[in-house]
């Protein structure tokens, strides 16, 4: 069994994360951020205990307007200015996710970290990867994409329920996540249901916050095209990707391995939108790998 400490709070960048750390307090510090509308609970604790066991110290948090983490007081955006990426009403940017990130990794006493995010998560990752190089040891990209519009956009059905109100009452929100993760899930490794209902219901008790997804997704898409910036960034970089991902497309996934210098793509047979259980030792194989190509971090003068 991995160690689990509790939750704890970082103040940062003007808000609070909560976050939580598995594993031995000295490994090399992994930060696992999430995507778009999910909480820290989605990396599962099988997945963190894979990585924890190849000797690091495992932190994942929810990032702002989700979760434990602090709700932005703003309005919800419209359909058409998150569908257009249009900046009108835009409460904040993935430079700003990012800076949250940046925030939580100086809060752990730390120089510089591993960096793994997943969709949205990929992006923030991104942000910090050229935004803030000195902080990130190791990127782990994982079914996400650059901002190029040309690459990204969704299947219709996947846009559908991606743009759809989340319902409010709790036994139809679980109805409905079940239903988008049969659209947008991995073919060929369906979920357990009645785990996944029990971790959406879970993720629903600590924290609903449609207006907060909502603010989310724009900040997705207003921050426009990275491909040019991703060209600058330096650390060891893994690029993870479904064959069959219907949201984040595939095309997606070879954009941003395209461009940035020197990282892997690893394009996963029958993969969606999603983490399968059955996929966790492949793609926890790739990301410590990745991370030992890093440099190892400089030693304290005092040490």
């Amino acid at each position: 069994m991995i160690r689990v400490g509790d939750e704890q709070r970082a103040p940062v960048n003007g808000i609070e994360l909560a976050y939580q750390e598995l594993g031995e307090p000295d490994g090399e510090p992994i930060v696992l951020v999430m995507g778009l509308a999910t909480q820290m609970i989605h990396w599962d604790l099988g997945f963190c205990e894979l990585l924890a066991g190849q000797g690091f110290r495992v932190v994942r948090f929810d990032n702002r307007d989700i979760g434990h983490s602090t709700y932005i007081d703003r309005g919800v955006p419209s359909p058409t200015a998150m569908l257009l990426g249009l900046r009108r009403g835009l409460a904040y940017t993935l430079e700003d996710m990012a800076d949250d990130l940046a925030g939580l990794i100086e809060h752990l006493g730390l120089e510089s970290a591993h960096v793994v995010g997943v969709s949205q998560g990929g992006m923030i990752a991104q942000v910090l990867g050229y935004r803030r190089p000195e902080r990130v040891r190791s990127l782990g990209l994982i079914m996400t994409g650059s901002g190029k519009r040309a690459a990204s956009v969704p299947r219709l059905r996947a846009l559908g329920v991606l743009m759809s109100r989340p319902p409010r009452d709790r036994e139809r929100y679980v109805d409905a996540v079940v239903r988008t993760f049969e659209v947008i899930g991995s073919p060929a490794y369906p979920p357990d249901e009645d785990r996944l209902r029990e971790l959406v219901a879970s993720g629903f008790d600590r924290g609903h916050n449609p207006a907060g997804a909502a603010r989310q997704l724009h900040a997705i898409t207003a921050s426009g095209d990275r491909s040019r910036r991703l060209r600058g960034i330096r650390a060891p970089t893994v690029v993870i990707h479904g064959t069959r991902d219907p949201l984040v497309r595939p095309g997606a996934g070879r954009s941003v391995a395209a461009a940035i210098p020197d990282s892997r793509l690893v394009m996963v047979p029958g993969m969606g939108h999603d983490l399968p259980r059955q996929l966790w030792p492949l793609i926890c194989r790739e990301i410590v790998a990745n991370a030992r190509r890093a440099r190892p971090a400089p030693v304290p003068a005092s040490a």
